[in-house]
């Protein structure tokens, strides 16, 4: 049997982030993994619920099996199993992040056993965690690479406190754990064989995209259109075309939001598909928040992005840790957060040192 990892949930951010990339790492990796202190510094420490669901996903995904998965517990082990290929509906519970969920669930999908189809209910766009568009058009472009099919479909969206927002994915693996005999000879196969994550330069600014939505009771307050209008207002000074996009859904709670982002070219004048250089940035409507604070907000966020002159805005950085440890690559961040820190040193714990980081130049690596 593989040695028990053993891991300080109060490390670093200290967050249930922690919980969430071990429990993506375990199932990639074949190693158990045992988690105290878990959000130790939090107002409500221990496991929330849709740590649970991560757990009872990944139970239904590979076989795996926990010990001590309540609401509440600060400690927890987790024993994992090899992944299916199989259709799977996750209910989060009213407005549980969607993206947090999937911050366990994408890696092993993505390098595991077939295709897979998750039909996710939950929040898409509520606080704390990157919302469905961010997900889409910013994170999934960097992992194509490494599917046969990678897509994503809104269904409905789900605002805080209710929820029900809906969504599919779809991953049909290029590169599979399920068909080589050890995680080992898997990961030494990726790293000679499969392209690399490399976003260290960043070219000329060729457009910005971006979605404002709400819920159709704020249709006839113009609410959608008023973040558009105020996100463009403020674009103007980067001095190319923006679009922005604007729908209403029918959600179980009110709410709405914008997400925003900037594609740019390589040095050769293209956008490249196999390292594209994508920045986000989004903003959340709240009570008594003005439609236009909300578009200006998450332009304004954008606009110091672009001017960071990184090709990986932070919070993207955190998110590729995972997918560059196992198959390499180099990146250069507008910021690398705690989140980031954070997330190196719990891949470390199970794979040994990976990482160069060179906090000056905001680059991370992976060693040789």
């Amino acid at each position: 049997m593989n040695r028990m990892i053993k891991l300080d949930g109060s490390h670093g951010e200290g967050g249930g982030q922690i919980v969430r990339t071990a429990l993506a790492l375990s199932t990639i990796t074949g190693m158990p993994f045992e988690v105290h202190s878990i959000r130790k510094g939090r107002c409500e420490p221990g496991l929330k619920s849709q740590h649970l669901y991560c757990v009872k996903a990944l139970q239904e995904l590979s076989g795996a099996k926990e010990e001590g998965a309540e609401l509440g517990s600060e400690s927890i082990s987790f024993y994992p199993g090899k992944m299916k290929a199989r259709t799977l509906a996750v209910d989060v519970g009213t407005a549980g992040s969607i993206t947090l969920l999937l911050q366990s669930l994408l890696l092993p999908m993505i390098f595991g056993s077939g295709k897979t189809r998750l039909k996710i209910t939950g929040g898409t766009d509520v606080s704390w965690s990157q919302p469905y568009d961010y997900f889409k058009e910013v994170l999934l472009p960097q992992l194509a690479k490494y599917c046969e099919k990678l897509d994503a479909k809104l269904e409905r969206r789900g605002y805080y406190p209710k929820g029900g927002g809906m969504i599919e994915l779809l991953v049909v693996p290029k590169y599979k754990l399920s068909d080589y005999s050890s995680f080992q000879e898997f990961w030494s196969f990726l790293k000679e064989n499969a392209p690399k994550i490399s976003l260290v330069e960043r070219g000329k600014l060729a457009l910005v995209r971006g979605v404002s939505h709400a819920s159709t009771d704020l249709q006839k307050a113009e609410v959608a259109e008023r973040q558009a209008a105020a996100a463009q207002r403020a674009l103007s000074k980067l001095g190319c075309p923006a679009r922005i996009n604007v729908s209403y859904s029918d959600s179980a709670s009110t709410g709405s939001g914008i997400c925003l982002w900037a594609v740019f070219e390589n040095r050769h004048g293209e956008v490249d598909t196999a390292n594209p250089v994508i920045l986000g940035s989004d903003s959340l409507g709240a009570k008594g928040k003005k439609a236009e604070d909300v578009g200006r907000e998450a332009a304004e966020g954008l606009i110091r992005e672009v001017e960071s002159n990184a090709p990986v805005d932070h919070y993207l950085a955190d998110q590729l840790i995972p997918f560059m440890a196992l198959a390499g690559g180099s990146i250069r961040a507008s910021m690398l957060t705690s989140h980031c820190i954070t997330n190196i040193h719990v891949v470390e714990e199970f794979l040994g040192k990976v990482f160069v980081v060179d906090g000056k130049e905001k680059t991370v690596k992976v060693t040789d």
